[in-house]
């Protein structure tokens, strides 16, 4: 159930995608990554489809006494979205929020510069549109990245994933068309537990999987 790292398991989350788009449920695709960790996993599906890579930046939005815990995300020029209990049990509102917004839709738009290197958006109407990430904990920057999405009109929108814990699972289940997780373990506690390698990626890794992706 472990992998050695995240093109191990872009390969095998590959292989069933495969299969899928073999029956036809994945015409004509796109692949979006969630970067930075989704990316070297999204390289892996990209090529088994043949189909074009791009990404899809989300932030997360941290409380202001302590960002790494998350109350919300966002993504594309999407509102956040927030964790309405997360916020109630912190006594925070969106308005105690707003710098901490700022500072991360400004990080958000340059790596979209970054990544993108003056390419627009790819055209997603229409079009089987598979996001893809290393791993799906709570499925708050997933469920981000679905709603920017769903909003621009995908034929059909799919989440894939190696591994997923089986409630983040579930709830993504509502906001995509299909859900593919290779593993959801019970003993679940965080994403990086089920690699063996799980270094943080650099803007100079993503950059180089989009090159390699449209060479």
């Amino acid at each position: 159930m472990r992998f050695r790292d995240r093109r191990e398991a872009g390969r095998e989350l590959a292989a069933l995608l495969r299969e899928r788009q073999d029956a036809g449920a994945l015409p004509d695709p796109v692949v979006l990554a969630l970067p930075r960790g989704g990316v070297a996993v999204a390289a892996e599906v990209a090529g088994a489809l043949g189909a074009p890579l791009d990404v899809l930046v989300v932030r997360k939005v941290g409380a202001p006494f302590h960002e790494e815990f998350g109350v919300g995300a966002m993504a594309g020029d999407g509102v956040p979205l927030y964790d309405a209990e997360a916020l109630r049990g912190l006594g925070l509102d969106e308005a105690d929020l707003a710098p901490v917004v700022d500072r991360e839709r400004a990080e958000l738009r340059r790596r979209e510069r970054l990544y993108r290197e003056g390419r627009p958006a790819p055209e997603v109407r229409g079009r089987t549109v598979v996001v893809v990430d290393d791993g799906l904990a709570t499925g708050s920057t997933a469920r981000a990245a679905l709603r920017s999405l769903r909003a621009v009109g995908p034929g059909r929108l799919v989440l894939a994933v190696p591994v997923g814990s089986p409630q983040g699972v579930a709830a993504m289940r509502a906001e995509a068309d299909e859900v593919v997780c290779l593993h959801e373990p019970t003993a679940f506690m965080a994403v990086g537990q089920w690699y063996d390698e799980f270094g943080q990626l650099t803007d100079e890794d993503v950059l180089g999987a989009l090159r390699a992706g449209r060479a």
